[in-house]
Order: C-alpha cells, then structure tokens, then sequence
C-alpha cells in the first residue's frame, strides 16, 4: 500500500479528495480544485439528452466550506463534474481553466467571466506568493464510437505542474478527465516525463444501451503503464449509479500489471500530501 507523507514546508503538495472527481490540490499559498461537484446524497446530476443519474455519497465539504481558490481545472461541462450547486456558489471571478466549449458556455450562459479554454496542448500559468501553477490541456476521448462523442462533451486531460515561480517544476500531476484509453493519449509520454501522480477518473460509466464512457478497472491500470506515473490515485467510482465499475476492479487489475505498489489509497474525504522526492513512501490522513 502506497501512502503520502511530509508537510507544506517541504514545497509538496496537499491533496484533499472531496469526492467524485473532486480534489482540491495546494501547494503553498495556491489552492485549485478539480471537477466541482458538491451535491448531496439522494440528488440527480443531469448528463444531457434527459439522462440523470442519482448521487451516491456525500461530498466531504460543501461548496461553501472552501478556502479562497486561485483556480478550478474543469476536464468537463457535465453534471457530475459541474453541478448547480458549484455554479450557484462559486465566485464568478476564479479562474476557470477548461475545455473551449466549457468555457464559452460558463462566460456566457452562467457569467463566470474568467473563463480560459484551452486547446489540447495548450499551457497557462497561474501564480501566487511565489508559488506556480501551469496547467497544459492532455488529449482526451469521452466515448469509443464516433457518433456517441458528438453527443458527449468535449473533454481534456491536464498535467499540473506545481513548482516555484521561476524555477523548474517540483511536481507534476496528470489528470486523465473522463476518457477512455487510446492510442492518442500515447503521445503524452512523447512530450512530457512520466508524472509524480496520475489522478484518475474510473468508474466505468456506461450509458443506456451499455455504452462505457469512463474507463473501468481494466482501462485504468492499462492507461497507468502506458503513463508510467510514479504513483496513482483513483478517483470518480462508486458516486453515481451510472457507475458500474468498483474500485476493487481497478486495484486487482493494477496488482496485476505489478503497479499495486504505485496505489495511494487515499478515499473519500481523506487528505494526503506529496513530494517529488524519489522514492518517498507517501502516507494517507484524515
């Protein structure tokens, strides 16, 4: 079992796992959240064309117990990773860094006006009492067949690359979004080295008619060797009833491929933190 350890002092980072596709990640004075998802258990997120899908699990803080954010890295506009309480309750003047089409809609429709939407490679660079964020836009596929991603929207992956500003970066997280596996993620290798941590989304989401849209346990621990992160945090199972993949899947499948070394167990409303130490056995709090 892997586990996190060290202090803020150490120039890593803070992980928090709210739930969902939910984390809050700080290093030093910057704070940014992924996927915002805060409802409650008992709750529908709404997926389009009529689907909803019923929460699960409580989210660990509710929307309004955040810190003050510098950013939200959205891989997605769907109920489950943007939800109406997280567009009710978040300042409209934080950061937004996500998809093009994401963006325009949040700008326009729900008047978050520092909306950033990124094409796929493309990088942007926040900043806080010395501390640095870039966050580049990764490759991403939300569905296998042709048709079914034109009814799902566009997705992204993103590296986060933590460090002090003007110096090179101290950590390096991947964040897969919801996608499924494909050669096109291959080339994340090609122009980036392998990440301190890869944070991804499992679940196995299928749709009506049995249509997968997240990655199971199988695709997961695949897209991890591929990746090659020095250590993994699986996130985005068991909340929703569309999800039909359970994390044990995943977890077999990974000792499997010999990467059950690499798993932070890190659940639901835990909090761990990270180092880009080589080697450095991480611990789980919380």
């Amino acid at each position: 079992m892997s586990q996190i350890t060290g202090s803020p002092a150490d120039g890593g980072i803070d992980i928090h796992f709210i739930g969902n596709a939910t984390v809050l990640l700080s290093y030093g004075p910057l704070s940014v959240l992924t996927d915002p998802n805060f409802l409650h258990r008992g709750q529908y997120a709404y997926l389009g064309y009529g689907l909803v899908s019923r929460r699960l699990t409580e989210p660990a803080v509710d929307v309004e117990e955040l810190p003050r954010l510098d950013g939200v890295v959205l891989s997605h506009l769907h109920g489950d990773h943007w939800d109406r309480r997280a567009r009710r309750h978040l300042d409209r003047g934080v950061p937004i860094l996500t998809t093009r089409h994401a963006a325009r809609r949040l700008r326009v429709v729900h008047g978050f006006r520092r909306t950033a939407g990124l094409r796929t490679w493309q990088a942007l660079t926040l900043q806080r009492g010395g501390a640095r964020l870039t966050v580049t836009a990764l490759p991403g596929r939300h569905a296998g067949h042709a048709v079914l991603r034109g009814l799902l929207p566009p997705v992204m992956g993103s590296l986060l690359e933590f460090g002090p500003a003007g110096r090179p970066p101290a950590v390096r997280l991947y964040i897969s979004g919801d996608t499924l596996v494909y050669d096109g993620l291959d080339e994340i290798t090609e122009r980036f080295p392998a990440a301190d941590l890869a944070i991804l989304h499992l679940g196995g989401t299928r749709l009506p008619g049995g249509f997968l849209v997240t990655m199971d346990g199988a695709q997961g621990a695949e897209l991890a060797r591929r990746l090659g992160p020095r250590l993994l945090l699986p996130v985005h199972y068991g909340d929703y009833t569309v999800m039909r993949s359970p994390l044990d899947a995943f977890l077999a499948e990974a000792d499997r491929l010999g990467l059950g070394d690499r798993v932070v167990h890190c659940g639901h409303g835990q909090r761990a933190h990270l180092t880009s130490e080589a080697g450095a056995v991480p611990t789980v709090y919380g």
